[in-house]
């Protein structure tokens, strides 16, 4: 009678965590997501600048690239549950300020937004390990999944919810606080439920003394993963530019930026879970530099002809590309304290090499009209990208 409690317990337990990761993963990207479609109703509602608006978008990235470190620093301090607790308290609390406040507000609540994310993007993946070792390429995609799936929607229907719940753009970009309070719910009774485990397996007392700026394969990680975060934003940044200076009109940019979407969901599900079995993943990078590296020189050379086959082509090739680079740090690490920290080092790196993306981009089209130069940036990146992907798929711990 014992024995089948226990297995009751463990079993409710592992639903609790399954629904940590799906909800903290579906707020990490769609409060940024869901901005640009309602930009304009946001600007002409709060008489906002060209540099005001552009804030809303960045500061949450700048949070990311200047936190993530001294978040995985401080994470020895608390369980992760705990820590995943305070980052949906935070970004609730951002997500209400930006809503529901004035202009100060609006810029206060984003950057409690972009630290609240910022915490749940170092913590998961060490959650995922800690919690899922046996099960990673799996969680790792339901994370992947989830965070892109409501990152699409945000995007899409963002302007339709605010229609629909009658408050415009406040209710576009409100609506995403349920989310992170049904996420608070469940912490809140995992927390209560499983004192046990908080006793026998905090966080706070497994400590790392391991540098991780030393670890050359730290180091291949992190570009790797800036330089597919640089691809993917100037892509989303600039392909609707990109695409009415080719003759495209109306909803069609937004359509291919759908399919980018979309073509992304299935492959960051299935990929993580094919990677895990694997000795390394060389061929799964491979596969990724060339269908990317074509799918820059198609958009290039061949503008709207096949469009949708070049946008499928960049959105599986980013989706698994992203995917990648968060299992590598459970693959990678040999305990989810190290997974935390090289998923701090990792997205500071990254999300810094990533904001130099988009802007080198549209600079380079004022040199060349054609938008080609820009492209060849872009396929450049996948080069180098290749270079460091390659060396961070081998099957190498970043502690050896």
């Amino acid at each position: 009678m014992k024995t089948e409690t226990n297995n009751k317990v463990v079993y409710f337990l592992a639903i609790l965590n399954i629904l940590i990761v799906t909800l903290v993963s579906s707020t990490l990207r769609s409060p940024i997501t869901s901005v640009g479609p309602v930009l304009n109703q946001i600007s002409t509602s709060l008489q906002l600048d060209h540099l005001q608006s552009s804030l809303l978008t960045s500061i949450p990235l700048l949070m990311f690239a200047s936190c993530s470190v001294l978040v995985s620093r401080f994470s020895t301090k608390f369980s992760m549950n705990q820590f995943l607790l305070y980052a949906l308290i935070i970004l609730s609390f951002g997500l209400f300020l930006r809503v529901f406040g004035t202009i100060e507000t609006l810029f206060i609540g984003s950057i409690f937004i972009g630290l609240g994310i910022c915490i749940g993007n170092v913590i998961t993946p060490g959650f995922i390990k800690n919690n899922f070792p046996k099960q990673i390429g799996l969680m790792t995609g339901i994370f992947a999944v989830a965070m892109n799936l409501t990152a699409a929607l945000a995007s899409g229907y963002s302007v339709s919810i605010g229609n629909w719940t009658g408050y415009g753009w406040r209710g576009s970009l409100g609506i995403w606080l349920i989310i992170a309070l049904l996420g608070l719910l469940v912490i809140v009774i995992e927390l209560i439920f499983n004192k046990r485990n908080q006793k026998e397996n905090p966080i706070k007392t497994a400590k790392s003394d391991f540098n991780m700026f030393r670890s050359s394969q730290a180091w291949n990680i992190s570009v790797f993963m800036g330089l597919q975060s640089a691809v993917y934003y100037s892509l989303i940044s600039w392909l609707p530019a990109v695409l009415g200076d080719y003759g495209m009109n109306g909803n069609e940019p937004g359509w291919i930026l759908f399919t980018i979407q979309i073509a992304m969901i299935p492959i960051t599900f299935v990929g993580p879970i094919i990677a895990n079995r694997m000795k390394n993943q060389k061929s799964m990078m491979l596969f990724v530099c060339i269908a990317m590296f074509a799918s820059m020189l198609m958009f290039a050379w061949l503008k709207t002809e096949h469009i949708y086959i070049t946008a499928i082509l960049l959105g599986l090739s980013n989706g698994l590309s992203f995917s990648l680079s968060i299992l590598f740090f459970s693959l990678r690490t040999k305990s989810s304290v190290n997974a935390i920290k090289i998923s701090g080092m990792a997205q500071s790196i990254g999300y810094l090499i990533a904001a130099f993306g988009p802007p080198i981009f549209g600079k380079l089209h004022d040199w060349d009209s054609s938008w080609q130069t820009s492209f060849y940036f872009v396929a450049l990146l996948v080069v180098i990208m290749f270079f460091f992907g390659w060396k961070a798929a081998q099957a190498k711990f970043v502690e050896d």
